[in-house]
């Protein structure tokens, strides 16, 4: 049987989420959980690869294994949370169609960069730390040349595996919080260091030290060298992966379904995957 498991972690002590030689991951530590608590050599593959420091509150994993007769999706989220590490929480196992991929099924990726007005010791691994506020309203004028169909060259790592660099953007813009502001991003798909590099090159905008025109430009140019450094790893946050309703197993729809869209929100991604 073939599940899909949705969890949550702060990415501070692990070098990203893909099991790597002579380093700790988040996947390693699912694994090893799942293997303990299943009693069986179990692997995971989760819907994208996030960075060394980067965090997730919604990330998705496959997996496949038979439960034993006596313990049901529920009584495995609990064991699961007894064995993990604290920075690591399960929230939800659900049975999904034989052929369903956590990382090629995912319609939609929403990523999530916090930053902080006011210097605060709860999140200095959670949020980036900014002494003076920037003008929001013309990163939000930037962040509006992110929409559509876009080549993302300019902020990608190009030594990535990527075969292209074309993502198709929904949703990008600056929010405010708290004593800060949280850009939120939703594309169908982004190409390696995309979201850091684009933050960095916004609040470089904030800073006055790009016009949105000038972003537009360094966009359209689609060479690296163009955009502004990353933004630091810590203020970033994997928060919703989307899949199509039928995804799921039929009699297996939990009450909630955070992470699957609807056939009217799944047009655009149709329509561009022609």
């Amino acid at each position: 049987m073939r599940y899909f498991l949705e969890l949550a972690y702060d990415g501070t002590r692990y070098c990203g989420w893909q099991t790597q030689p002579n380093a700790l991951s988040v996947q390693q530590e699912l694994d090893r959980c799942l293997s303990q608590v299943l009693r069986q050599p179990v692997y995971s593959l989760g819907s994208g690869r996030t960075d060394a420091g980067v965090h997730a509150s919604h990330q998705v994993a496959h997996f496949d294994a038979e439960l034993p007769a006596h313990l049901n999706e529920e009584q495995l989220v609990y064991r699961l949370n007894r064995a993990l590490p604290p920075d690591i929480g399960v929230y939800a196992v659900t049975p999904v169609q034989p052929d369903a991929h956590a990382r090629y099924g995912a319609v939609a990726r929403s990523y999530e960069y916090h930053v902080v007005l006011r210097r605060d010791p709860f999140r200095r691994d959670q949020a980036l730390w900014l002494d003076k506020a920037p003008n929001v309203e013309a990163m939000n004028e930037a962040a509006q040349y992110l929409l559509g169909q876009r080549d993302f060259t300019s902020f990608s790592k190009t030594k990535g595996a990527e075969t292209h660099y074309v993502c198709w953007v929904h949703e990008a813009g600056w929010h405010p919080t708290p004593h800060g502001l949280m850009f939120l991003i939703r594309a169908n798909r982004f190409v390696r260091g995309m979201v850091r590099l684009v933050v960095g090159t916004l609040l470089d905008v904030g800073r006055g030290r790009l016009t949105p025109a000038q972003f537009a430009e360094i966009l359209h140019r689609q060479e690296r060298i163009a955009a502004s450094g990353a933004a630091p790893a810590h203020g970033l946050f994997l928060s919703r992966v989307e899949y199509p309703p039928e995804t799921l197993l039929p009699g297996h729809e939990p009450a909630e379904k955070p992470f699957f869209i609807t056939d009217a929100d799944l047009q655009p991604f149709y329509w561009q995957q022609k």
